[in-house]
């Protein structure tokens, strides 16, 4: 990792108590889960109580699957609709045709040259390193552990999430928003570079993946999830804790500021 970077040494996260934290502390809404990717895929498919798709799906359902249904579940490249899902998980080729993004002029961008420059500015894994990928819930451990993790969180919840990650070891932290396909932002990201990764989930993951309108989605390796749970109770200590109460537009400021910012 660079330098300046926010890190952690720590290499065993107890996903269960992890996510019990992060409902005390934030009420999450969408349950917490992993990610992680195979190289082989009988790996893949010895994780206990795991399901094979048996239809045509885009990544953002599987996630979904986990998320909203609880399941733990692998794919391969079989299972997915086309290449745009494929490339960013390292599953499929980051080839010239789908560089061209020729699917997506027209549609999402007004020119070829517009989605060709669009699909450069993915973050994606390198092809070939693996033939599988399994989400599951992070409490259930089955992943031993996740690559990643992917935390659903209204944007309330989600600053807070931040200010706890930040809370020690403090760094700006930036990210991009290629747009549609969105999933490179978060996923794909954070799989290729390690870091904690923000997005705004775009149209695909909200019609196909169950995201809701209000949610902003976290992807971040577990081992920083400890350090986010102590600044979160560090904050909430000071009385800066979810939900964020509502001090009123026309009341005197002074009284509210002496005790957030003393």
């Amino acid at each position: 990792m660079s330098e300046g970077t926010i890190t952690t040494d720590l290499e065993y996260v107890d996903g269960k108590q992890v996510v019990a934290d992060l409902n005390r502390l934030l009420r999450l809404r969408t349950t917490p889960i992993g990610m992680k990717m195979f190289s082989d895929r009988a790996e893949m498919e010895a994780i206990p109580r795991i399901r094979r798709p048996r239809d045509v799906h885009t990544t953002d359902q599987i996630v979904g699957q986990a998320s909203r249904n609880g399941w733990t579940v692998g794919i391969t490249m079989d299972d997915l609709v086309g290449a745009q899902c494929g490339t960013v998980i390292g599953l499929s080729p980051r080839d010239d045709d789908w560089l061209s993004g020729n699917r997506m002029a027209g549609v999402w961008y007004s020119n070829q040259e517009e989605a060709a420059a669009h699909q450069a500015s993915m973050d994606v894994l390198e092809f070939g390193q693996f033939e599988a990928m399994a989400v599951s819930p992070l409490a259930s451990g089955r992943l031993d552990p996740p690559d990643i993790c992917l935390i659903y969180a209204t944007p309330a919840q989600m600053i807070l999430f931040i200010n706890g990650l930040q809370w020690t070891g403090y760094k700006k932290l930036d990210w991009g928003c290629v747009g549609e396909s969105a999933c490179a932002d978060s996923w794909g990201r954070a799989l290729k570079t390690g870091e904690p990764s923000l997005s705004i989930p775009c149209f695909a993951e909200r019609r196909y993946g169950g995201v809701m309108e209000d949610e902003l989605l976290m992807a971040i390796p577990p081992a920083f999830l400890p350090k986010v749970i102590a600044g979160l109770d560090a904050l909430s200590g000071n009385g800066l804790r979810y939900p964020i109460p509502q001090y009123g537009v026309n009341n005197d400021v002074r009284a509210g500021m002496g005790i957030s910012y003393s």
